[in-house]
């Protein structure tokens, strides 16, 4: 009956973990669907609507085919509409039945040179269309896609490009090759489906349990068997008395008759431990087998992972770019500038500075060429970025502020920087950076998901106006305490203005060693050219970003007189002059302007200066 049971728990076992294994294999169906793009008019790109990827539950795996490099990119759709605007492209979207079509659209803007973009800025650059745009309208100048600051991220691959995503709502996929030929014709989108097996797990690990209670059946009944058969004696007479027996004779075969008895225990038990082998085996291959979704689920469905979508309050517009994408331009920015400073290579820095930053670059590079000893600019740091404030606006042109700042390097001051993007077709360039004043407190700020709104140049809303913060500053610098403006700017934090008293004093001692018989020298401050950036903050003040040009001049004070220059001065404006010499400064400035009617006085938050230009006074 034994041998019964064994068996039966055998085929029951069997029939437990094949049932479980053809779960997994056979009976399980596909594990994804897939949907093909339809073909296009051979448009250098191809806009992939985020409703299309989102027509489905799941993550979304993008796979084009074509010859080359394939390039891919997500952005949000507005973005990707407006980098668009000034070439073709064919457009994908979703019917409400579910079916994929593809429609030609023509520009919408007219590119004014052959890299694409409109030159007056862009900023009423909304998109490439409504969709249905004449397939024989004029191309416009196809531009490269690849390392745009729009991107969210991008993807470049030969001759197959696949690329798994999950793209929050409002955002699209942009594919294409090198920006002139036809994007690829071949792609297509796959979704995940949820195929769980919940009783595939249970049946495969109960199979491997009952087949080991079978082993164990088994080998009771084996052992039954061979108890139970054989001939059964009758007890023996008694014996005869006889003489006594010597057992030393006998003790070596006992001594046989022991080991014998020991051998067949040591045998038995090894035929059990190699008939349990297979049973130990066997359970660790089910359980290999058996993932998560092989088992029934008894605290409801998982919950989804938040997209990286981005919550921002009503009636406010999207941030400029998010935390990675900040992150990314800057790296890029200071890599480049990086290049320049190497090679003094001005029309590199170009591509990703501007206005005074710039400036400022240039007259480096012209030093540093005609002076061996010459510094070079202190580099653009890039990491850690520890605040990101982002402009949340749709159009262009666009501003992030980000603070750099290193907490396990305690000598190097964070460093406080603007980047702009004046269109969808250019890069952001570094506009303004400045040193942070070590006992400058930064005001709270808009996390990164939200941004803040630019504060106009003639805000009313503020305790001066971010348009009239320089000329107000460069008067307190030239008047000092008897500026009208001294009372509204904190003067205990502020440390810029005593050093360019003691710089001013030290000048000045120095000038009246050598030259003050035949010269004078004077300093006058005025509001620079570059426009200022302001950004709001969350107690209704700004961060405003402004430029102050320093000038030191020196002129003759008699006839015939000659001003010989040395040093910087020198070395961009000659070495001698009957008119005098002005060699200008300029100063970068961070400011905290709290809102109208606060107590709070305007704080400066970080400063940098460097040596513009110098010119012959005329």
């Amino acid at each position: 009956m034994r041998f019964v049971w064994a068996v039966a728990a055998f085929v029951l076992a069997a029939l437990m973990i094949g049932a479980g294994i053809a779960q997994r294999t056979v009976f399980q169906g596909p594990t994804s669907t897939s949907a093909s793009v339809p073909a296009g008019s051979k448009a250098p790109f191809v806009l992939i609507d985020g409703a299309v990827l989102n027509s489905r539950e799941g993550t979304q795996t993008l796979r084009a085919q074509g010859s080359g490099t394939l390039f891919a990119s997500y952005a949000r759709t507005s973005d990707l509409k407006a980098w668009l605007a000034d070439t073709s492209y064919d457009e994908v979207s979703v019917t409400k039945t579910g079916k994929l079509t593809t429609t030609p659209v023509a520009p919408s803007v007219t590119s004014s040179d052959g890299s694409g973009g409109d030159s007056s800025g862009g900023g009423d650059a909304s998109g490439g269309g409504d969709g249905g745009g004449d397939a024989a309208a004029p191309t416009a100048p196809s531009h490269s896609p690849a390392g745009s600051d729009l991107w969210l991220d991008e993807f470049q691959q030969d001759g197959v490009l696949i690329a798994p995503m999950d793209l929050p709502a409002g955002t699209s996929v942009l594919v294409a090759t090198d920006g002139t030929k036809p994007a690829p014709s071949t792609i297509s989108i796959s979704w995940p489906l949820q195929t769980s097996t919940p009783w595939a797990g249970p049946l495969i690990v109960g199979g491997a349990i009952l087949m080991a209670v079978g082993v164990l059946l088994y080998i009771l009944a084996i052992r039954h068997m061979r108890r139970s058969r054989g001939p059964r004696r009758k007890a023996l007479p008694p014996l005869p008395v006889t003489e006594p027996i010597d057992l030393s004779e006998l003790q070596g075969d006992k001594g046989v008759i022991s080991a014998g008895k020991t051998g067949d225990s040591r045998a038995l038990s090894s035929r059990r431990a190699f008939a349990i082998l297979p049973v130990i085996a066997v359970s660790a291959l089910a359980f290999t087998g058996c993932s998560a979704d092989a088992w029934a689920q008894f605290t409801g469905s998982p919950t989804p992972t938040p997209s990286t979508s981005v919550i921002v309050p009503e009636g406010q517009q999207l941030p400029a770019v998010t935390e990675g994408q900040a992150g990314r331009i800057l790296t890029r920015i200071s890599k480049t500038v990086a290049q320049a400073d190497d090679k003094k290579d001005d029309t590199i820095a170009a591509t990703r500075l501007d206005g005074a930053m710039l400036a400022e670059r240039v007259t480096n590079y012209t030093l540093r060429a005609k002076i061996a000893d010459y510094k070079a600019l202190p580099a653009i740091p890039s990491q850690p970025l520890k605040v990101i404030l982002p402009q949340s606006y749709n159009g262009w042109p666009r501003t992030v502020l980000a603070v750099v700042s290193d907490p396990t390097d305690k000598k190097v001051a964070p460093t406080m920087m603007t980047m702009t993007q004046q269109d969808p077709w250019s890069e952001y360039k570094l506009t303004y950076a400045a040193a942070m004043e070590p006992a400058a407190q930064l005001p709270k700020v808009a996390p990164v998901y939200v941004g803040a709104p630019q504060v106009q140049p003639d805000s009313p809303f503020l305790l001066m106006e971010p348009g009239e913060l320089a000329t107000a500053y460069a008067d307190l610098l030239t008047n000092g305490d008897k500026s009208t403006y001294a009372s509204t700017f904190d003067s205990e934090t502020d440390k810029l203005r005593a050093a360019v008293d003691a710089n001013r004093k030290q000048r000045l001692d120095d000038f009246n060693k050598t030259g003050a018989q035949t010269g004078q020298m004077s300093f006058t401050v005025t509001a620079g050219d570059q426009p200022p950036v302001a950004l709001a903050t969350l107690a209704s003040g700004a961060i405003v970003a402004v430029n102050v040009d320093e000038s030191e001049n020196v002129k003759p004070t008699q006839d015939g007189a000659q001003i010989k220059a040395s040093g910087a001065t020198k070395a961009l404006a000659g070495d001698s002059s009957s008119t005098g010499y002005s060699t200008t400064y300029s100063d970068q400035l961070f400011f905290y302007v709290p809102a109208q009617g606060s107590t709070d006085q305007i704080r400066l938050l970080g400063y940098t200066s460097n040596i513009h230009d110098a010119q012959v006074i005329k």
